[in-house]
Formats: structure tokens, sequence, C-alpha cells
């Protein structure tokens, strides 16, 4: 019953380490329990929450390895802040395990294998995926129980996102996925209101995606802050407290939260 969050988009700055960041700052504050995975060669979490560079043994790449003994390498981040966050690093040795998850018979089920061998207990599991749709966003698919999509709003990106849609549906029936991972929205990143076409494409998003039943969350907005906040290895609620910005994650976390209390509750039902 536990809730895994998939953050994928295929297009490169369309926000999702942003968001899983703030996504895992927001619950971690409201005292649910966190663990992000960051799946991207680049390691851009390690760079988000402020923590050193790992040896590669201590990566995610080191949890897909066969002789896996259950010993998760988890870092806590913002400790000053918080002790309900944790992450499992990436970085290029992510790079080497892509290409090892293609000749792996259990490739794509690899991480679902591992979180199902040696269960953590956290409240939420958050994978931040690369810009890709190749054999990582493809392990955090068979992994996840929903699916976040943030877009930013240009034309290259949506047309992007029609194509994930596609990858999704493929590969769910594919892998055989039962139940398949939800959808819980798309999420419009690095909104600019002064911009006529955002302001357009914004209102043509809902329509669109109604029609196959997804939800439009309400839109990140542009701002330089973000990046300052993330080169300080901090989430904007730390580094800007008072900027606006920073409650522009309030209704995704209320549906998150939603759906953690949705979850434990089938869990005493079932016990």
């Amino acid at each position: 019953m536990q809730i895994r969050l998939a953050v994928i988009s295929n297009a490169g700055g369309s926000g999702k380490t942003t968001l899983s960041v703030h996504l895992a700052y927001e619950l971690a504050k409201r005292r649910h329990t966190v663990a992000l995975m960051d799946l991207d060669p680049q390691g851009s979490l390690t760079l988000f929450c402020g923590l050193a560079q790992p040896e590669p043994e201590n990566t995610l790449a080191g949890v897909l390895k066969d002789n896996f003994d259950g010993s998760w390498p988890l870092t806590p981040c913002w400790t000053g802040q918080t002790d309900k966050a944790v992450v499992c690093q990436g970085g290029m040795i992510l790079t080497q395990t892509a290409d090892e998850l293609v000749l792996h018979k259990r490739g794509a089920y690899l991480l679902s294998d591992c979180l199902n061998d040696y269960p953590l207990k956290h409240d939420l599991i958050i994978f931040d995926c690369p810009a890709t749709l190749g054999p990582l966003p493809l392990m955090a698919l068979a992994a996840s129980t929903h699916l976040i999509i943030p877009v930013q709003l240009e034309p290259k990106s949506i047309q992007g996102a029609a194509h994930l849609l596609e990858w999704y549906y493929y590969h769910c029936k594919h892998l055989r996925l039962k139940p398949s991972p939800e959808i819980i929205g798309f999420v419009p990143n690095q909104y600019d209101s002064r911009r006529g076409a955002h302001r357009q494409m914004l209102a043509a998003l809902p329509e669109q995606l109604e029609q196959m039943s997804i939800r439009t969350f309400s839109p990140i907005r542009d701002s330089a802050e973000f990046v300052n906040a993330s080169g300080q290895g901090l989430p904007l609620h730390i580094y800007r407290p008072g900027h606006p910005a920073k409650d522009d994650f309030q209704e995704i976390t209320s549906y998150l939260i939603n759906l953690i209390g949705k979850s434990t509750s089938k869990t005493k039902k079932i016990k």
C-alpha cells in the first residue's frame, strides 16, 4: 500500500528534480517519511539536496546489483529542518547500469524486485527519472504506483508529453503491470503569466487531458529563485521562506497526503 511516485518527463529542463525535491520537503514537514531515489546519471538530487558526491557502491547502482543484501544507501537531507527525508543518490555510474538493464533478465522489474524483497517503510518513495524514455524510466514505471508528469508550456514539450503517454500505455500493457501505475496529473512548469503563449497553452491543456481523464495541477511559476535555491542544495522553503513560489506545490502536496491517507486506511483494513 506504499505510495511510489515516478516523476517522469522525456524533456530536459521540465523541472522533474525541482518538483521531486519540493514535494519531498513539503511532505516531510508534515511528518510524512519520504525517500527520494535518483535515477538520473546526472545526479541532480545530490546537488539539489546539498549532498557530497557518493562512492558508486553507495548509489542506486549498488542497489541494482545482483548481490544487493538490502542495505539501502540512504542519506538524510536538510537535517537542520527535518528528520523525515532521505536520498538514495544517483550519478554517472547509472549510465553503465542502464546498459546492463537491457541485458538483465529482470531488467525492467529490478527496482520493483528490490523494493519487494527489501521493503522501505517510508510513506512515500519518489523516483526522480532522467529526461529519456530508456531503461531507467522504464524500471521506475514498473516499480511505481503513481506517475506525475511535469511539462513546460512550450510546443516541443507538449508534443514530447504526447509521446510519453504513448510510451506509458504501451509499456503498461507490454510489462503486464497490474494494476498499472496511475497518472495523477500533469504539472505545468516554469509558467510565466506575462507570456501570451504560456497563458494560451495553460488554458488549453486541461481540456486536452480531460479527454483521457488526466488531471492538470496548478502551474509552478518561473522563478530564478528555484535555480538559486538548488545551487545551495535547499528547497525554496528554506532558502527564501517568504517567497510566494514555494506555495505553488501546495495543491499537489495535498493530493499526495490524501493518497497516503487512503493507502494507510486500506492497510489497516487488511490487517
